[in-house]
């Protein structure tokens, strides 16, 4: 009988040589103003598909100074009221000016779903980067998570919007409608 015991941890190894290991996150350098050079990891992509060349790159730093939306929902994800602060989805969608067209979201494990655009509403949907006062990890399904008020109203509370609540997400494409 083979002794499967043996040959996982040398076949992880081989797996982990042959794809080079873990990824190396992208960074962006920046400067603050005592002049000292630093580098954060760039969290979330934004790329509209029909605007060649148009795409946004947005690391923790950047999202927080867009302005942040907190509010406090249940999840079925998560036990007892949480709250959630981060981005809203309208004002990450606004300075694209793209009225109509589909979000296609996809998380760090290649989930990807497809988010209407008539969901960045007001009050609607955010990028989370916190959950209870604290940044998320990427097994606490961080560092960002798009999330709805479900608890504000019912048509959140429904198959369609819990399969649009991506977390560990990293990057949303926009794919404009043409009329």
């Amino acid at each position: 009988m083979f002794n499967w015991g043996k040959f996982l941890p040398i076949a992880a190894l081989v797996a982990f040589v042959a794809f080079g290991g873990p990824s190396q996150a992208e960074t962006v350098s920046q400067q603050d103003a005592a002049g000292v050079q630093s580098s954060e990891e760039i969290l979330l992509t934004i790329e509209v598909v029909a605007e060649a060349g148009l795409t946004q790159k947005f690391t923790l730093s950047q999202l927080r100074a867009m302005g942040a939306e907190s509010f406090e929902t249940e999840t079925i994800w998560t036990t007892g009221v949480q709250r959630f602060t981060g981005v809203p989805l309208v004002d990450l969608i606004a300075p694209l000016e793209v009225k109509q067209g589909v979000l296609q979201a996809r998380a760090v494990n290649d989930y990807m779903i497809e988010i209407p655009l008539s969901d960045a509403v007001e009050g609607g949907p955010i990028i989370a980067y916190e959950r209870n006062g604290k940044t998320m990890p990427l097994r606490s399904k961080g560092p960002l998570w798009l999330v709805y008020p479900y608890d504000s109203n019912p048509a959140y509370k429904t198959e369609a919007i819990y399969s649009r609540s991506i977390w560990q997400l990293e990057s949303l494409s926009i794919a404009t409608v043409t009329e």
